[in-house]
């Protein structure tokens, strides 16, 4: 078996459930969704509004992040640190498929005249040796319900977050705000991107949700806090009740959602030579 699947096969660790719904609005979806419990990753894209082929660049995003960890889960050993950069390998295999798909995005929009101006935000997670690596771009979000407390640990790449951190808007009158729509980063609009990457650890019980703003926008995060506690023990109903939810309050966008609850922990298995790169900080 190869290394990487015997140190991070996560079977029967995660349990993962996706929703993606057009909303009451737009006639045809710009999101993109995938999850695959065995490896830990989860990834949502949504396409930019207001761009064209959204969809494309979407599905680029999802399809080339999704491939190309796919193909370091067969070959790296996820958990090992490079101190250069200050993450794993985990986080860099994120990072790195983020910045491949945005080269691929911008290289299409530049190339295909029907796709001319397309981008897209994204969120991807990935969970190995009882933690999980996020890297985010744009407005689409991760959030973490955990002993009942819910919390974003994305931060919006946008005009409105700017405006709340240099204290124009509170939270509060930033969720009532008009102008939420207007990303101050997204991929397949510049050659490079500057990718947010942060870890944390995750605990048993741990529920995690990434969405589209066509949630968020829709839904404030107390009705999304108060829908997964109500409906976590059923996952496949909490992200229904999420979709119909974000449709009652309007649908204006697309709608998706992924959700994924630590059902046991999954430390990676350490052996002898594990123990010894431990005592050089290698781990």
């Amino acid at each position: 078996m190869p290394r990487g699947k015997a140190r991070h096969n996560l079977k029967g660790k995660l349990r993962c459930v996706g929703l993606t719904d057009v909303g009451r609005v737009r006639d045809h979806n710009e999101d993109t969704i995938a999850y695959d419990a065995e490896i830990g990753l989860l990834v949502l894209a949504d396409g930019m509004g207001g761009y064209n082929a959204g969809e494309v660049a979407s599905g680029i995003a999802v399809k080339t992040i999704v491939g190309l960890v796919r193909e370091a889960f067969d070959r790296e050993d996820w958990r090992l640190h490079d101190p250069a950069v200050g993450l794993t390998r985990a986080s860099i295999i994120l990072r790195d498929a983020i910045v491949r798909a945005n080269k691929i995005i911008f290289q299409t929009a530049r190339t295909q005249p029907q796709c001319e101006g397309m981008g897209t935000t994204v969120v991807g997670a990935l969970f190995f040796d009882n933690r999980i690596s996020i890297a985010h771009v744009g407005d689409s979000r991760l959030y973490r319900l955990r002993s009942n407390g819910l919390e974003q640990l994305t931060m919006d790449h946008s005009l409105l977050q700017e405006l709340v951190d240099r204290g124009f808007y509170s939270a509060e009158e930033a969720q009532r705000a008009a102008n939420k729509n207007y990303v101050t980063r997204a991929l397949g609009v510049e050659p490079n991107v500057d990718v947010e990457v942060q870890e944390h650890p995750v605990h048993k019980g741990d529920l995690y949700l990434i969405c589209s703003d066509g949630l968020s926008d829709m839904v404030e995060d107390d009705d999304i806090h108060l829908t997964i506690s109500t409906f976590g023990a059923n996952l496949e109903n909490a992200t229904k009740q999420l979709i119909q939810l974000g449709n009652d309050n309007g649908g204006k966008d697309n709608i998706s959602v992924v959700v994924a609850e630590i059902v046991e922990t999954f430390p990676a298995p350490r052996g002898v030579f594990d123990k010894m790169l431990s005592w050089f900080g290698s781990t």
